[in-house]
C-alpha cells in the first residue's frame, strides 16, 4: 500500500458510456437542510441529473443505494451545474442547469419518509430561459453589488455574454474581437466578469461598463461600432499568458487580498485584482483541473491541481506540498464538506468515476512474524565473514567491474592528431592578424562491434580554437564495421587558449528485445594538439618582463633533447608562460620515465607573480564593469525610442495629426544612439571573452606554480583547480571574481582558518558582482600566505586535525591577524617564506608571543612543546647555536 496516494472514502461509477466535463460537477448545501452538509450534484452529456449524499463505507463494500439522493433525465445535454441564490424573494439556495439552448433553474427539497427506504427528494421547476444561442458555460454572482441574491451570465459560443436577473432577461452583449470561448467567472470584489480570449490574453470586463455599452441583442458588431449612439464594449485590463486557459478562478478567503487564478497548458498564474501577476509556477505536466481551497497561513493560498499523470497536487502558493496518486484522471475537482469528515476531496473524471478520497495515511495492519530463537554460532558467523572479507579483497585487487563479455565496448571512438601542421592551412574566418594561421589535422574513427543506430559525432575544442566542422551525422552502422572523419583544428580568436585538449563524443542507439528502437549510449575520447598549433619559434630576447625558474632534484637535461625546436623560455606576458611552462614540466617526466627514474620531481622556489595576476584580474573584472554600463545605457535608450514611437504612432493614429516637432529627428538620432551602443558593447564582449581566456591561462599557471612550490598532492592541486577554476564560460550574472572569492573565502575559514572563531563565520549565499577587486586579491594573498605557513588543503573543517598534522612536521604555525598584515607583501611580487620555519632573526620573546597568541589554550601551549622537545631530540647532533629550537626551548 503506497503512502502516497488518495484514501479513498467513497467512490462510484456513473451510468454507462456517459461522458462529463469540467462543469458538470458542483458540491453544496442545495436541498437546504441548514446542516453544513455538503451534497454532489453531477450532470452528464446525456441529460442524467444526480444528487448524492455520501457517507463512509468500509473497504471493499458497496456504495449503499440510499447515498443517491435523486436521479432524473432533463433529455437534454446538461453543460454545466451550479448551486446559488437564483429566485427572487427567497435567500435560499436553488440548483441552474445549463443546457445548449436553456437554463433551467429547480428547488431541490426532500421529505421524510416512514417506511424504510428513507426520504425522498425531487426537483421543482422554478423557472427557465430558453436560449437564442448556443451556450458555452456560465458564471453567477451578486452583479451591481446587489444584496442577498445572484445574477446568472451565459456565454455563448459566439462570444456574446447574456445576463439574467434571476427570473428576467436583462441585456446581451459581445465581448469584442471574439473568436473561441474560453473559461468564464466572475469577481465580486471588482464587480468585473474576467474571461481568456482566443488570443491567449485575460480579459477583465466591468459590469457597469457591460451595462452602458451599445445594445447587442442582433450581431451587428461592425455596424454598431458606426453609430454615435450608445458606448463601445471596452476591457478593463489586458495580460498576455501566451497560452490557452484551462479554467479560471476568483477566491477571496479574507476582506483584504483577492486573487484570480488561471490555469493554463503549462503554466499555473496568480493575478492581483488589476492583472498585475502576484505569482507564476511553471508545470512539468500536462494539467486537468484545478480549485484553490484554503488559506492556512496569512498571505498564502492552497491549490488542488490535477494532471493527466493522475496525479493531484498540493501547492502553497507555488509550494509543492504534498502529492498524490489518483485511480483515475480527474477532469473536474471540488472541496466538500460532510458530516463525519470535513474538506473530501471530490474528482470527476470523463467516463463518470466519482471519487471523495482524503490525503493522509492509514494504519498498518501487518504485523511482523515473531521470529524463532535461537543461540548464536560465532564460530560459523567468523568462518562467513572471513570468506567474504576475502571475496571483497579479490574484487578490489582485479577492479572488475564488468563481466568478461562486457569489457570490450561496443562502440569505440579514437582521435589521431597528424604530428605535423597542414601544408595547406584549413582555417576559415580567422581572426589572427597574420599571413598563414596554421592548423593541423585530426582523424577520428568510429569503430562499432554491433548494429548501432542513428550515431552522430561531435568535436569540440576549447576556444578560441575551433575545427572546420564539428558535426557529423553517420547512416546506421553495421557489426563490425568502421567510420572516419578527417577535420583540421585552428586558431580563431586572436588571443592564445589557455588548454589544447579536445573532445570528440558519439551518441547512438543500441536496439534490444525489450527496445527496438534502442537504447541511448555515448563513446568518447580526448586529443592533444601540438604545441605549435598556437606558438612559433623567433629571434632570442635578453630581455622579457616575465621569467621563471623551474628546479628538478636531477640533473637538468639541454634543450636540445627535449625541446629540438625552441631554446629559450620568455614572454612579454604572463598568461603566455603557461603552455610552455606545462609543456616543459610534461617533457621532463617524459623523459626521466624512459630512463626509469622514478624519483624525478620539479620544484619552484620562486616568487609567485601576484601582482601581474592581479593586473589581469582588474582588466578582467574592469570589462565586465563596462558591460554592465553598455547595459544600463541601452535599457535607458530602448526606454526612450520606445516613449518616442508612441508619441508618433499616438499622432499618426489622430484624425487631425499635430505637426511631429522634431519627433522624427530624435527618433533618428536614439536609434543610431542604440545601434553605436550595441556595436560598443559587441566589442566589449569580445574583449571580456580575451580577457577571460588570459586569465584562465595565467591561473593555470598560478596553480601549478603553487604546486610545486609546496609540494601539493593529486587531491591538494583538485581542491585548487577546483577553487580559482570553476566556471567554464564566464557570464555577467555569476562571474569569476565573484565565484572565486567565495571558494577562497571558504577555504579560509575551513582547512586554512586560525581559530574555531574564524570557523564560526558565515558566507553570504547570495553571489553578487562585486564593487572592486580589493577584498578578493586580499584573500588570494592570504591564501598564498597561509600555504607558506604550513596550511594545507583538505575538506576536513576540523581545526585541532588540522593543527596536529602541520605541527610535529617542521612546526609550522598559522599566524593571528596582525601579524598577517605584516606578512603580506606589497609590490610586484609576493615572497613567502619556506614552510615558515623559526629562524634566529626572530627574538626569543616575539617567537614566545607568536605560539602564546595562536595557541591560546594552555594544554594547546604544552603540546606545542612536546612537539618541540620531540624534534630536539632527533637533532641531537646540532649544534646549539645552529638550532634554534635549542633556544626556544631553554627560554620556555
Amino acid at each position: 500500500m503506497s503512502l502516497f496516494k488518495a484514501r479513498d472514502w467513497w467512490s462510484t461509477v456513473l451510468g454507462e458510456k456517459e461522458e462529463f466535463d469540467q462543469g458538470c460537477l458542483c458540491v453544496a448545501d442545495v436541498d437546504n437542510s441548514g446542516s453544513g452538509q455538503d451534497k454532489v450534484i453531477v450532470g452528464s452529456y446525456m441529460g442524467y441529473l444526480r444528487i448524492f449524499n455520501p457517507h463512509p463505507v468500509k473497504p471493499g463494500d458497496e456504495v449503499q443505494p440510499e447515498d443517491l439522493l435523486l436521479e432524473v433525465q432533463l433529455r437534454e445535454p446538461i453543460l454545466q451545474v451550479e448551486v446559488g441564490k437564483f429566485v427572487s424573494g427567497t435567500e435560499g439556495l436553488h440548483l441552474a442547469v445549463l443546457h445548449c439552448r436553456k437554463l433551467c433553474v429547480y428547488a431541490v427539497s426532500g421529505t421524510l419518509g416512514n417506511v424504510e427506504h428513507g426520504n425522498q427528494y425531487q426537483i421543482k421547476l422554478m423557472y427557465e430561459h430558453n436560449l437564442q444561442r448556443t451556450a458555452c458555460n456560465m458564471t453567477y454572482g451578486p452583479f451591481g453589488g446587489v444584496k442577498g441574491r445572484d445574477l446568472i451570465c451565459i456565454q455563448s459560443m459566439d462570444g456574446m455574454l447574456m445576463l439574467f436577473e434571476q427570473e428576467s432577461y436583462a441585456f446581451g452583449r459581445f465581448l469584442p474581437g471574439f473568436l473561441l470561448p474560453g473559461p468564464l467567472t466572475y469577481s465580486s470584489r471588482t464587480d468585473s466578469f474576467i474571461t481568456v480570449s482566443s488570443c491567449q490574453q485575460v480579459e477583465s470586463y466591468k459590469y457597469q461598463v457591460l451595462a452602458f455599452a451599445t445594445d447587442a441583442d442582433e450581431r451587428q458588431e461592425t455596424e454598431q461600432q458606426k453609430l454615435s449612439s450608445g458606448k463601445r464594449l471596452v476591457v478593463d485590463w489586458v495580460l498576455n499568458i501566451g497560452e490557452q486557459a484551462l479554467d479560471i478562478c476568483v477566491v477571496s478567503f479574507n476582506q483584504g487580498v483577492s486573487s484570480v487564478f488561471v490555469l493554463g497548458e503549462r503554466n499555473f498564474f496568480c493575478l492581483k485584482d488589476n492583472g498585475q501577476i502576484r505569482f507564476m509556477k511553471k508545470l512539468d505536466y500536462s494539467p486537468s483541473c484545478f480549485i484553490p481551497y484554503c488559506s492556512v497561513q496569512e498571505g498564502t493560498i492552497n491549490t488542488l491541481i490535477g494532471n493527466h499523470n493522475k496525479m493531484l497536487n498540493v501547492y502553497q502558493d507555488v509550494t509543492l506540498k504534498w502529492a498524490t496518486q489518483l485511480p483515475h484522471i480527474p477532469v473536474s475537482v471540488k472541496v466538500a464538506n460532510f458530516q463525519d469528515l470535513k474538506g473530501v476531496i471530490v474528482t470527476l473524471t470523463d467516463d463518470g468515476h466519482l471519487q471523495c478520497s482524503y490525503l493522509g495515511t492509514d494504519p498498518s495492519i501487518f504485523q511482523a512474524p515473531k521470529v524463532d530463537a535461537r543461540e548464536i554460532n560465532y564460530e560459523e558467523m567468523n568462518a562467513e565473514m572471513k570468506e567474504l572479507q576475502k571475496i571483497i579483497r579479490e574484487a578490489t585487487k582485479t577492479q572488475d567491474i564488468l563481466p568478461e563479455s562486457e569489457k570490450q565496448r561496443d562502440l569505440t571512438v579514437t582521435a589521431e592528431v597528424s604530428p605535423d601542421l597542414d601544408a595547406e592551412s584549413q582555417a576559415i574566418e580567422s581572426e589572427v592578424k597574420a599571413e598563414a594561421v596554421p592548423s593541423v589535422t585530426v582523424k577520428i574513427t568510429v569503430q562499432s562491434r554491433v548494429a548501432a543506430q542513428k550515431p552522430s559525432l561531435a568535436v569540440c575544442v576549447q576556444a578560441p580554437l575551433a575545427v572546420t566542422c564539428d558535426q557529423f551525422v553517420f547512416d546506421d552502422l553495421e557489426p563490425d564495421s568502421s567510420e572516419t572523419v578527417v577535420l583540421s583544428v585552428f586558431l580563431k580568436g586572436n588571443c592564445i587558449p589557455s588548454e589544447l585538449e579536445g573532445n570528440c563524443m558519439v551518441s547512438y542507439n543500441i536496439p534490444t528485445e525489450l527496445n527496438p528502437e534502442g537504447i541511448p549510449r555515448v563513446a568518447q575520447c580526448n586529443f592533444s594538439l601540438p604545441l605549435r598549433l598556437v606558438c612559433f619559434p623567433s629571434q632570442p630576447s635578453k630581455a622579457a618582463n616575465h621569467k621563471l625558474t623551474i628546479d628538478t632534484n636531477k640533473p637538468p637535461v639541454t634543450f636540445l633533447t627535449i625541446f629540438p625546436e625552441r631554446y629559450r623560455i620568455q614572454s612579454d606576458q604572463l598568461e603566455d608562460l603557461w603552455l610552455i611552462t606545462k609543456e616543459l614540466t610534461r617533457r621532463l617526466e617524459e623523459h626521466f620515465k624512459k630512463q626509469n627514474c622514478k624519483d624525478f620531481a620539479c620544484t619552484f622556489s620562486g616568487s609567485i607573480p601576484l601582482q601581474e595576476y592581479f593586473e589581469l584580474i582588474d582588466r578582467h573584472f574592469e570589462l565586465r564593469l563596462n558591460a554592465e554600463k553598455f547595459q544600463e545605457l541601452l535599457s535607458e535608450r530602448a526606454v526612450q525610442f520606445r516613449a518616442i514611437e508612441r508619441r508618433l504612432l499616438t499622432r499618426f493614429k489622430d484624425k487631425t495629426p499635430a505637426p511631429l516637432q522634431h519627433l522624427d529627428t530624435l527618433l533618428e538620432g536614439t536609434f543610431r544612439e542604440v545601434i553605436a551602443l550595441a556595436d560598443a558593447a559587441e566589442e566589449n564582449q569580445a574583449n571580456v571573452f580575451q580577457a577571460f581566456t588570459k586569465l584562465k591561462s595565467a591561473t593555470h599557471l598560478v596553480i601549478m606554480l603553487i604546486s610545486l612550490w609546496q609540494k601539493l598532492s593529486t587531491d591538494q592541486v583538485a581542491i585548487l583547480e577546483a577553487t580559482f577554476l570553476p566556471l567554464a564560460e564566464d557570464t555577467q550574472e555569476l562571474g569569476w571574481e565573484e565565484t572565486v572569492d567565495a571558494a577562497v573565502s571558504y577555504l579560509l575559514r575551513t582547512c586554512l582558518s586560525k581559530s574555531s572563531k574564524e570557523q564560526a563565520l558565515t558566507l553570504s549565499s547570495q553571489l553578487c558582482m562585486p564593487k572592486d577587486t580589493s577584498r578578493l586579491k586580499k584573500n588570494i594573498t592570504l591564501f598564498c600566505d597561509r600555504l607558506a605557513k604550513g596550511g594545507r588543503l583538505s575538506l576536513s573543517t576540523d581545526l585541532a586535525t588540522q593543527q596536529a598534522a602541520v605541527m610535529p612536521g617542521g612546526c609550522a604555525t598559522i599566524p593571528e591577524s596582525d601579524l598577517e598584515e605584516r606578512t603580506v607583501i606589497p609590490g610586484s611580487t609576493a615572497m613567502f617564506s619556506s614552510h615558515g620555519q623559526i629562524t634566529k632573526q626572530k627574538s626569543k620573546h616575539g617567537i614566545l608571543k607568536i605560539c602564546k597568541s595562536m595557541f591560546f589554550p594552555v594544554a594547546s601551549f604544552y603540546y606545542f612543546v612536546v612537539c618541540l622537545r620531540m624534534q630536539q631530540r632527533k637533532q641531537k647532533a646540532m649544534k646549539p647555536e645552529d638550532n634554534p629550537q635549542e633556544e626556544f626551548l631553554s627560554d620556555v
